[in-house]
């Protein structure tokens, strides 16, 4: 007679304590962000929103500006997304609708297996393979065939936007394979047969049943890779060329947010120094936090219930 109230107990017990480790993941984030807000007030203050406008990135006269590093940081993400979305989606479909189990399963290993490898090693295999290639083959391809173009002038050295974006390609095609997947077997069965009985060809089906009624988790699996890119440092750092610069050329070396901080907040020698980068990182901080929101919510709507036929 007395179990059902010690059951009861525990069970209440055993909910507050799960409730509360939800609960510590807010408080994290939230702690997280009034600690970059405190740290980074006085460049707060004294530059405002002037500090994502300016170029000069100077400690010694004390003028900061994060305009280079914006700009590196958003080109290099750009370049990323154009080459690993189509990459990635064309995995995921094949993993999805086309593989056999025998295939399909070693695929996805090694792909996983991409997500796993520390960044700092796909940066050195940047530094002695990447690079060279980049320098020696890329670059000159690209030269001749579409020189006239500014996005591809410039000496060819290899380490630049370009290089930066092919590596973080390769980062992010993991994140766009996973999720796409995922939401792709979601799609009911039904759907596909629906479309065979029409008489729809594999492609067809693929193309007119599968890819409309996942593609708001296609959408979030996108946004994710984005906030991968967005905050992406070692491997970026090593191959980008760490020059706050703002050049059309995407051979030309740049900078990215998370790069200057790897790079200069050891050497901060000031408060306003300090601050400056704490400043930057929180903006960095609110941004990935947004694109990853987004994407959660985004792919949300494909596995909570009926979905966007539109076609």
């Amino acid at each position: 007679m007395d179990m059902v109230p010690v059951r009861a107990t525990g069970d209440r017990a055993f909910q507050l304590l799960l409730a509360a480790m939800a609960a510590a993941i807010p408080l994290i984030m939230g702690a997280m962000l009034i600690a970059l807000v405190d740290a980074g007030l006085p460049a707060i203050r004294r530059f405002g929103l002037a500090f994502f406008g300016t170029s000069t990135w100077d400690p010694v006269a004390g003028e900061f500006g994060v305009l280079p590093f914006v700009y590196g940081t958003l080109v290099s993400s750009a370049i990323a997304l154009f080459l690993a979305v189509p990459l990635g989606l064309g995995v995921a479909v094949f993993l999805s609708e086309l593989a056999p189990g025998w295939v399909r399963t070693p695929v996805r290993f090694l792909v996983e297996l991409l997500a796993a490898i520390p960044s700092v090693v796909y940066g050195l295999w940047g530094i002695f393979v990447l690079v060279p290639w980049v320098r020696a083959t890329l670059t000159p391809a690209l030269q001749s065939s579409l020189g006239f173009l500014p996005l591809f002038t410039g000496p060819p050295l290899g380490i630049g936007m370009l290089t930066a974006g092919l590596i973080l390609a390769i980062m992010v095609v993991p994140f766009i394979v996973a999720v796409s997947t995922e939401v792709m077997r979601a799609v009911p069965r039904a759907q596909r047969e629906a479309a065979q009985a029409l008489g729809a060809t594999g492609w067809e089906t693929t193309r007119t049943a599968v890819i409309p009624y996942a593609r708001s988790g296609i959408a979030g699996a996108i946004f994710l890779a984005l906030a991968r890119a967005l905050g992406e440092t070692m491997a970026v750092t090593m191959v980008i060329g760490n020059v706050p610069q703002i050049k059309a050329s995407l051979l030309a070396p740049a900078y990215t947010v998370s790069a200057v901080i790897a790079n200069e907040f050891a050497e901060a020698t000031s408060d306003l120094y300090v601050a400056a980068l704490v400043y930057a990182g929180l903006v960095l901080f609110l941004v990935t936090l947004t694109v990853n929101i987004l994407a959660r919510v985004l792919v949300r709507r494909v596995a909570s219930g009926p979905a966007l036929i539109r076609e």
